[in-house]
């Protein structure tokens, strides 16, 4: 049974009137007339009284109203709850996102939308590309160093830079600035490809003609700021992704020339779920 015909029916017993119904349905008096005509013949009665140019309910129609009006409200209620648990967004980000805003926004969307199933998961940067063409996520929280050469629409949330983190013993720790000749001599202890900062720092000392001593490259940045405070060497890592409250004998110099990159959100280019388009209007309006 099609809930447009029942619709029609209350709508016509509400208006008396097949053409003001079709007016509130946004459809054709012919139209609700065939579809109350094949409720009739379906059920095997007659619903309105059509005497003298007057659309009246017959005995029967009186009696089937409220039985229908319960059936279109039970209809609407399980619409309802199917819309709400469909109602998920799947979030990926890169490990490092505590550092940054689009953390606090996501936390601030989740709480103001509890109705949205929030599926948050860790992601590297050089897995984006392949989470938005499969659809394992709706949006993603990532690092640019340039223009995305993907098929998406794109937020930017914030910008950071490269600094140099070192012990405040380090004779270089005097210094106001670093430049990448400075650390030619140092073992640097730097994240990995997949995170997407190894690649400009490489190009930064092929730029300056220095082969940087490379002692180790890893995917998390708390192990290597034990590394630092235990002696192992320096990093170079975002300023914002580098939290120095457990490492008070470590500190952090601006590298020179500034490398900049962008955190954005991204997802593809195209129609999206009612979530995604709640979270991408959010995230624009903060």
């Amino acid at each position: 049974m099609e809930t447009q015909k029942l619709q029609a029916f209350v709508t016509v017993a509400a208006t008396r009137s097949y053409t003001e119904a079709a007016e509130q349905l946004y459809t054709t008096q012919a139209t609700v007339s065939k579809q109350i005509l094949s409720l009739e013949k379906e059920w095997g009665v007659t619903l309105f009284s059509r005497a003298h140019h007057q659309v009246q309910l017959t005995v029967m129609g009186q009696e089937l109203l409220p039985k229908v009006q319960a059936v279109l409200v039970a209809a609407n209620d399980l619409s309802a709850t199917i819309t709400k648990q469909n109602e998920s967004l799947k979030l990926m980000t890169i490990p490092s996102i505590s550092g940054y805003r689009a953390f606090n926004q996501i936390a601030s969307y989740h709480r103001l939308h509890p109705e949205v199933n929030l599926q948050m998961t860790e992601i590297e940067n050089d897995a984006v590309e392949r989470a938005l063409s499969n659809d394992t996520a709706d949006i993603v929280f990532t690092r640019l160093f340039a223009k995305s050469t993907l098929n998406v629409e794109s937020c930017v949330s914030e910008t950071d830079e490269f600094y140099v983190v070192l012990p405040k013993s380090s004779p270089l720790a005097n210094q106001t600035t670093l430049e990448a000749a400075d650390l030619a001599d140092s073992d640097l202890l730097l994240l990995g490809e997949s995170t997407y900062t190894y690649q400009p720092i490489q190009q930064l000392f092929n730029e300056t003609g220095i082969t940087p001593k490379i002692t180790y490259k890893g995917q998390r940045i708390d192990l290597i700021l034990g590394m630092i405070s235990r002696g192992f060497g320096l990093s170079i890592m975002m300023k914002k992704t580098v939290d120095l409250t457990d490492y008070p004998d470590l500190t952090a110099i601006k590298l020179t020339p500034t490398v900049s990159s962008q955190l954005a959100f991204l997802r593809k280019t195209g129609t999206h779920s009612h979530a995604s388009d709640s979270f991408w209007t959010f995230i624009q309006q903060k």
